[in-house]
This record gives C-alpha cells, sequence and structure tokens, in this order.
C-alpha cells in the first residue's frame, strides 16, 4: 500500500512510530455533496460545493472487501440507485500499487469508466497534485470529471435522499427525529469497532493493541445488551447505525477474530449481534453486496506486515441462515 505525494505515487505503509504504536486513519481529502437540486451542501464541511442528483451522472468506485466502500454499496442498493449510479469494483489484491483495477478475479471489474490501471490514477485525474492515501468509495462525477468525495459516512447520507426526487425507492435510514441518537451510537461504533478492529490489527506496540482490543469487546457487550429484546439500535426500523455496525461484524469471525487478533470472543457467541448481523445479511438488497471471497483474499493477501506469506487460510465454515421465524421478516 502507498499513498500520493503531490500526484506522485509513494511507496510505504503507515508509520506508528510516533502514535506509541497507534494505527490512525487518515482523513478524507474530498467532501462535496450531492442534494437534490446541488444547492446547499446540508452536512458536508465548510466551503463544501453541492452537485445536483441525476440519473447517469455519477460514478462509484468500490472494493467489495473494504467495509467502508461497503456502506455505499448497501445504501446504493437499498434506496434502487443501481439504475442510476454505475459502478467500478477494483482487485481484491492491494499491494505495493495500491488498489488495482486488474480483472482477472471474478467480481473486479476493471476500470469501466476510463480503462485506468489503478484506483491513484482516478485520483490525479481529479486533482493532478493530490496528496494522501488513495481509499474507497470513491464518487466520481463524469461531468466535471472529478471527484465529488471519498468519504463513506457522508456518501450514504446523500444515497439516503438526494435521489428521492429521481425515483429511488423508499426507505429513510437517517430519519430526523433519531438523528442525535444515530449519532451517538455511530459515534461509539466507529472508534471502538468499525475503526476498532484496525487498531487492533495494525497496532505495532503491546500497549496499543491492548487498549484497543479492551475497547472492541467492552463496546460489543454494549451493543449485545442493546439489543437484547429489539431488533435495530435506534428505533424500530433499520437505520444507518445498523449498516455500518454490520460492515465490520460480517467480516469479524471470517478476518478480524484471526487476522486482527480480535480473539476474545467470535461474533456466533454473541447472539444478539448474531442475530442482528443476519437479519441483514439475508435482506435481498443485501446479500448481493457480501463478497466474502474478496474479503477474505484481501485481508489475508495484502497484509504483508501481518501475514509475510500471505496465506489465506480456510477460515470458518458459517451458517448465514435465519430462524425459521424470522425468515419471512427478511426483504
Amino acid at each position: 500500500m502507498g499513498l500520493l505525494v503531490n500526484g506522485e505515487w509513494k511507496d510505504q505503509w503507515y508509520d506508528t512510530s510516533e502514535s506509541g504504536g497507534r494505527f490512525v486513519r487518515s482523513t478524507a481529502k474530498f467532501r462535496d455533496w450531492i442534494t437534490f437540486d446541488g444547492s446547499d451542501p446540508q452536512h458536508g464541511i465548510e466551503g463544501a460545493k453541492g452537485y445536483p442528483a441525476a440519473k447517469d451522472r455519477y460514478h462509484l468506485y468500490v472494493s467489495y472487501a473494504c467495509p467502508w466502500a461497503h456502506r455505499a454499496l448497501i445504501l446504493r442498493a437499498l434506496k434502487g440507485l443501481d439504475d442510476m449510479i454505475d459502478v467500478s469494483v477494483v482487485h481484491p489484491d492491494m499491494l505495493k500499487d495500491g488498489w488495482t483495477f486488474a480483472d482477472d478475479r471474478p467480481g473486479a471489474t476493471g476500470d469501466t469508466l476510463f480503462g485506468l490501471p489503478f484506483l491513484r490514477d482516478i485520483y490525479i485525474k481529479a486533482k493532478p497534485d493530490v496528496s494522501g492515501r488513495v481509499t474507497v468509495p470513491v464518487l466520481w462525477d463524469k461531468e466535471t470529471e472529478s471527484i465529488v468525495s471519498n468519504e463513506s459516512s457522508e456518501i450514504i447520507r446523500m444515497f439516503n435522499s438526494a435521489f428521492d426526487g429521481l425515483g429511488a425507492k423508499e426507505g429513510d435510514y437517517w430519519p430526523e427525529a433519531l438523528r442525535e441518537e444515530i449519532e451517538e451510537v455511530n459515534a461509539r461504533v466507529y472508534e471502538d469497532v468499525n475503526n476498532g478492529v484496525y487498531k487492533a490489527g495494525f497496532a505495532t506496540s503491546q500497549h496499543a493493541y491492548d487498549e484497543a482490543v479492551e475497547a472492541l469487546f467492552e463496546a460489543m457487550t454494549w451493543l449485545e445488551t442493546r439489543l437484547e429484546g429489539r431488533d435495530w439500535l435506534v428505533g424500530d426500523a433499520m437505520t444507518e447505525a445498523d449498516i455500518r455496525l454490520f460492515t465490520t461484524m460480517v467480516r469479524f469471525d471470517s478476518v478480524y477474530h484471526g487476522h486482527f487478533k480480535c480473539n476474545r470472543r467470535k461474533l456466533t457467541e454473541m447472539p444478539n449481534l448474531w442475530l442482528h448481523t443476519r437479519r441483514i445479511f439475508n435482506m435481498d438488497a443485501v446479500r448481493p453486496t457480501v463478497r466474502l471471497d474478496h474479503i477474505v483474499r484481501h485481508y489475508h493477501y495484502s497484509h504483508e506486515t501481518i501475514n509475510p506469506y500471505r496465506i489465506v487460510p480456510i477460515g470458518p465454515d458459517i451458517d448465514w441462515s435465519l430462524p425459521d421465524h424470522e425468515r419471512s421478516e427478511a426483504a
């Protein structure tokens, strides 16, 4: 993995020497917004530009392996945006050239817009002197030939509402009445769970690992308790809080439990969280977005510092089916 420095690719991994061995995630560089009419960027950062919603104007670059990109794929599917926003899928292997558009594995599409070899080329096309990590998802504007956003938490909110006037499916996964509570749940889930598994897995000191993994399992215990007697984390229907948790949980036993040493407990040993994950997994819109072949391959093959021989393990045999009484409720 590497990063761009003034538009030039540097083959280097993150440096934890000044953070006590702690993994520190970089900040997204592109933070503009799609709104229905292109006005009022709403929840973006100061100075963000507004882009109007339009069919076939935007393109989404994703990895099936990446939990952050997975959020965007799920919202795109739930809102029925498949025929409005097309997609390119990178290769699961992320080595010295970062995310590539090689298409020699099932599910990897190549760059269907420009035929470029690497995702970094999309960043450079948008901003020739760009600096920073090359990450997915990337939401591209075909009209201006630039990146609208590479911040997944904001892309899913664009997908949630910006295209409603163009025929998107019904469903509000960030309802106004529940936003404060959703934000509270999101904050802890992001810090201790979504990012927590990475802080444990990429720690380069015992103290940093212990700190991260303790916070992770405290948060998972909190979530297990919160889900007692209820189907969803906030309110009585699925919200973005559930989706943001799901993309980590669906990877947990196959990857994070072993590869990232998050092995105090398996997800399958936490009945409420396990049922919550299967409930979302079995939704018709969500199931096709889960590619465990890409997930397992990416993490184990790409992280040479953790798995230097790049041996891809056989993994657990997981039964994702729902109990009989739950099956009729999956939609």
